[in-house]
């Protein structure tokens, strides 16, 4: 029930990923919750990728929003407007709030149901198994993680990366770019770094695809995968109240509450925000228990100088180099290996991030 006996408010979280999912599962007792998402579930989405050599891994890592949120409302819909009082959704609902969050972090075309999200990894796993050589376009981590996925599963497959920048996972220091290249380097992927692939310039031969590069290197690969980032999913807001608070890069400018600046009844959580901050997903959990608890405060009556104050993460990062192996980025070392892996490669945090929304982790 809602504190202080008065009639519940109503909190409209717009995002059902890693942010607004954990958002609406801790305060759907706290309030009147709508969670509008074009999707029926939440994806783990740093699982993704060994998804794509398991598909079974996606049994655990892709998990429908009832399962863990059940008791609130659920809109599949993707949300296209918002007044002073209502979001509009693209299927005409209006749905009224007292209390809004956005937690639309990056755009993301994926299917509507879990089940054809788990049928869209066998495939790209057919995919790959049926290939003898490989091309991956971009060095960001989903393209490291993905080359090394498959060279640690599927050794015997010819991997190449092509990057467009100088140095591979640009996101942070060079000193763990050099770990990485050298570590694919061992692993045999062939990486082509300030290069581009032209995609719409591809020529088959004998079975095989033929790409070109801007550099004038001709790579033959079975089959590609396109690992460029994507974009924030921010776009739908320059229509809305809230086009002004966007700043030149198109993330939703936060204070020190994870408000959107100059609203009282407005948060933004995640990859969205204008945190100064690497943007991932441990962090955007963090911004959904911080403005979670910031949220309880306020629809029980509390006062606004009670809110806890969001303190930016570290520069600290590991990305997973296949099952057993990862390259980990602290504050005052990086490291590569099977130590930092024992971190993060073997399940890659789903089974705790399954218990942070209470569900059994295997």
């Amino acid at each position: 029930m809602e504190e202080m006996g008065s009639e519940r408010r109503r909190l409209v979280v717009i995002g059902g990923g890693i942010a607004g999912s954990l958002l609406a599962k801790s305060l759907q007792f706290h309030a009147d919750v709508t969670l509008i998402d074009p999707k029926e579930y939440l994806e783990i989405t740093w699982a993704n990728l060994r998804t794509m050599v398991e598909p079974s891994f996606g049994e655990r890592s892709v998990i429908n929003h009832r399962d863990y949120y059940t008791n609130g409302r659920i809109v599949t819909s993707t949300a296209i407007g918002i007044t002073e009082t209502e979001v509009l959704t693209a299927d005409d609902f209006s749905i009224p709030y007292d209390y809004l969050v956005i937690a639309t972090g990056h755009r993301d075309p994926v299917p509507k149901t879990r089940m054809e999200r788990l049928k869209e990894y066998q495939t790209e796993n057919e995919k790959i198994k049926s290939a003898q050589s490989v091309l991956i376009v971009g060095g960001g981590p989903t393209g490291v993680e993905l080359a090394a996925e498959i060279s640690v599963d599927f050794p015997e497959k010819h991997v190449t990366l092509v990057h467009s920048g100088s140095r591979l996972l640009e996101f942070i220091g060079p000193k763990a770019s050099d770990k990485t290249l050298q570590w694919l380097t061992s692993k045999r992927v062939d990486v082509k770094l300030e290069q581009r692939v032209d995609l719409n310039s591809v020529t088959d031969s004998n079975g095989s695809k033929i790409y070109h590069t801007t550099a004038g290197e001709s790579i033959r690969a079975d089959c590609h995968f396109l690992c460029t980032g994507k974009p924030l999913g921010s776009g739908w807001l320059e229509g809305t109240i809230l086009k002004s608070n966007l700043d030149g890069r198109g993330r939703l400018m936060v204070d020190e509450y994870l408000r959107v600046k100059g609203r009282k009844n407005i948060f933004a959580i995640g990859d969205i925000t204008n945190v100064p901050e690497i943007k991932q997903g441990y962090l955007a959990q963090k911004h959904a228990l911080v403005a979670a608890a910031n949220l309880k405060l306020l629809m029980s009556g509390g006062k606004e100088r009670k809110m806890s104050s969001y303190k930016p993460g570290s520069t600290t990062a590991i990305v997973s180099l296949g099952r057993r192996e990862a390259v980990a980025q602290f504050p005052y070392t990086t490291l590569i290996g099977i130590v930092p892996g024992m971190i993060k490669s073997r399940d890659l945090f789903v089974g705790k991030t399954r218990k942070q929304r209470g569900l059994q982790p295997h």
